[in-house]
């Protein structure tokens, strides 16, 4: 009798029973890898086999129709041809089923995969893909997929099958292997944040990846990524976009700044999501963190005024390897100190004269002198405190190949490693020229890693690092309402108008359409220095349509004459010149994200803020500490405290100033961008100078 299982999808991940509608005998038919994954699972549920044609597989015969079963399938696979689904769907509500996998791609709009999906929750059911490649838990024994799984601890979501299934086997090189497998397809009914929720909740499950295109319901599924992180499991994500450009330049700076890459980047900074290129680098670092990644403990929680990056002590049996070995770490950013003394004294204790002991530490020969000295001086490193972690690189795992009779006492040493390491609760990895022998066996089931290549090595380190010192945060929530005014045009004089109405400050500054009103609006309100700008204009600067430090009414019908005829414009705003000593202009902008709504982005700005692009991201609204993060997490974030004894701008004036465009914008959801550009901040405040919307 199976135990219950204690997430939602427990029909999806350990049914008592299953139906394959499709099955076959031919090994050339997805049908037929459905069916005999199922058999596999008989000692743990009943099967059934759907075929109309007859037959049978493996001394099971194949029924006509689901209306045949003898007892309810809980769980229903679909593969047969797109017009068939359908019909199989409903059959299968109608025998009592409330789980459906449908494998079928094609033949199928959007339109009708959302009415499936409807159909089949509107009876209390839940539905995989259509478009999937299936379903595995290597811990019920349900393989309802194409290709070979090999048993672990990583929980997969994937929207590719062919990427799972390369996944998988770079798992195996490396000792690990799936604990679930999640194909998504099309994702009409369950998502990836389903997916991942059921992950969380899953025991077996250490660490959770997932490959992504479509987003859905972003800000859900950041809400689940955070939470995977607060429960201790990590999660490595791959998305496609990096090399993507935004379409819509032209109309904003923030449209240039905020792509879908950055914000997917943004948003797994903020939940603590690990954002990976590459299967290898995926695999690479789940190795890691389901071997002993929780041995980063005293990293993580290291004060975060002395939050210095990784310490990492090499140990190595060539001096090349080791040196190189060093420049890879310090090239991720992590550091490789001296050794205390006390540390070096005992690690020459046991190394010959010429050995270096300073990090790296090159046995010079006394690994073949005698094999335990890899153990005595691995153990002197990690039970020093020196350092978070130790990487042992060269030979280490190979000696037996050259020698079997060494076999069994590198094996020996290889447990002393391990044991070593859980001793002294710090983190051992090892890059070795070896693969797969009894040695490297030892190591991985005493939970040490192992990487055939030291870049390997140091990028798992990089990004366990990385993980451990993340601080979740789940996204912020979206008011349900929007304003009961929303703008009509995004042109500044309305958009300076809603975002005063939000608390932002502004120059005094009055709207006329000739030379005349110019002058008045000068003489009675605005005064002198002042600038003049025509409206309608997405970039003002570069059509000619600003003029700045206008001193008189001589310059002002000068500018006014010059600027009407090189922009055609038919409003102009006339504003006081603002000027402080020691500000630094900003950027800041909202842009509505089709997976996760309003993003908040602010960076340095002025005409040359595509040419920096030095932003920061989050999801919008903000709290005024979050604006602080933001802003104090810019490269030039030493301008706006203080840089070469000029005085810091008022950071808390800055902040504020972002939670006001951001909730601006959280509450006008009809504008697709908004931005203010330049915000002027400086030691006495912050001011806007310039600000435009895009309708939707």
């Amino acid at each position: 009798m199976r135990p219950a299982a204690p997430e939602a999808l427990a029909s999806l991940f350990d049914p008592c029973s299953v139906a394959v509608v499709g099955a076959s005998a031919n090994p050339a038919k997805w049908g037929y890898w459905l069916a005999s994954g199922a058999l596999a699972g008989r000692a743990r549920r009943s099967v059934h086999l759907v075929n109309q044609r007859g037959g049978g597989l493996d001394g099971l015969p194949f029924l006509p129709d689901l209306g045949s079963l003898p007892t309810v399938p809980e769980q229903v696979v679909v593969a047969v041809p797109p017009p068939q689904v359908r019909s199989v769907v409903v059959e299968g509500l109608a025998a009592g089923a409330r789980c459906f996998t449908v494998i079928t791609s094609g033949g199928a709009d959007p339109a009708e995969e959302r009415e499936l999906a409807a159909l089949v929750t509107a009876h209390g059911g839940r539905l995989l893909g259509p478009n999937c490649m299936g379903v595995v838990d290597t811990t019920t024994e349900l393989r309802l997929s194409w290709g070979d799984f090999p048993s672990g601890s990583v929980g997969l979501v994937s929207q590719s099958g062919n990427l799972a299934l390369e996944i998988g086997r770079l798992l195996a090189r490396a000792g690990e292997g799936f604990s679930r497998f999640v194909s998504l397809g099309n994702q009409r009914d369950i998502d990836a944040a389903d997916a991942l929720d059921a992950l969380i909740a899953h025991e077996p499950t250490r660490v959770l990846a997932a490959y992504v295109e479509d987003f859905r319901d972003g800000r859900r599924l950041a809400r689940t990524l955070a939470a995977a992180r607060a429960a201790g499991k990590p999660v490595l994500l791959l998305t496609i976009g990096r090399g993507e450009a935004s379409g819509r330049a032209a109309a904003s700076h923030t449209g240039a700044l905020v792509s879908a890459r950055a914000v997917v980047e943004s948003v797994c900074r903020d939940t603590g999501a690990l954002l990976l290129d590459s299967a290898g680098e995926l695999v690479d670092t789940a190795v890691l963190l389901t071997a002993g990644g929780e041995r980063l403990g005293r990293f993580r929680s290291r004060p975060a005024e002395a939050a210095t990056p990784l310490r990492v002590a090499v140990v190595g049996d060539s001096g090349g390897q080791g040196a190189l070995a060093a420049d890879a770490l310090a090239a991720r950013g992590l550091d490789v100190p001296v050794l205390d003394e006390p540390t070096r004294t005992t690690v020459s204790a046991h190394l010959p004269g010429r050995a270096g002991c300073g990090n790296p530490v090159d046995l010079a020969g006394a690994g073949e002198a005698d094999l335990r000295n890899y153990a005595r001086i691995t153990r002197a490193l990690l039970d020093a405190g020196d350092t978070d972690a130790t990487v042992l690189t060269g030979y280490f795992g190979d000696y037996a190949t050259a020698n079997p009779a060494q076999t069994r006492q590198e094996c020996e040493v290889a447990r002393e490693l391990g044991e070593a390491a859980q001793r002294a609760g710090r983190l051992l990895v090892v890059h070795t020229m070896a693969r797969d022998t009894p040695a490297l066996t030892v190591l991985r089931e005493h939970g040490v890693p192992v990487y055939e290549r030291i870049e390997q090595a140091a990028t798992a380190l990089t990004q366990a690092a990385r993980q451990a010192r993340a601080t979740p945060q789940p996204p912020p929530a979206l008011p349900r309402h929007p304003s009961a005014t929303p703008v009509t045009d995004g042109e500044y004089e309305t958009v300076r108008a809603m975002l005063a109405a939000h608390g932002l400050d502004f120059p005094e500054a009055e709207f006329v359409t000739d030379a005349d009103s110019a002058v008045d609006a000068a003489r009675r309100r605005v005064g002198y220095p002042l600038v003049l700008k025509a409206m309608g204009l997405a970039h003002k600067t570069e059509a000619g349509g600003v003029a700045l430090g206008i001193a008189d009414e001589a310059g002002l019908r000068a500018a006014f004459a010059r600027m009407s005829a090189a922009t055609g414009a038919r409003r102009y705003a006339v504003e006081r010149m603002a000027a402080h000593p020691h500000a630094v202009e900003l950027i800041v902008g909202v842009r509505y994200d089709p997976a996760f709504g309003p993003v908040a982005m602010v960076g340095l700005g002025g005409v040359t803020a595509e040419l920096l692009a030095d932003t920061a991201l989050a999801l919008a609204p903000l709290t005024p500490a979050r604006a602080r993060e933001l802003l104090l997490s810019l490269r030039h974030a030493p301008l706006l405290t203080g840089w070469r004894g000029a005085p810091a701008v008022d950071l808390d004036a800055a902040a504020d100033a972002l939670c006001a465009i951001a909730r601006a914008a959280v509450e006008h959801p009809e504008l697709t961008e908004l931005e203010v550009n330049p915000l002027l901040v400086h030691p006495g405040g912050a001011l806007a100078l310039d600000a435009h919307g895009v309708l939707s």
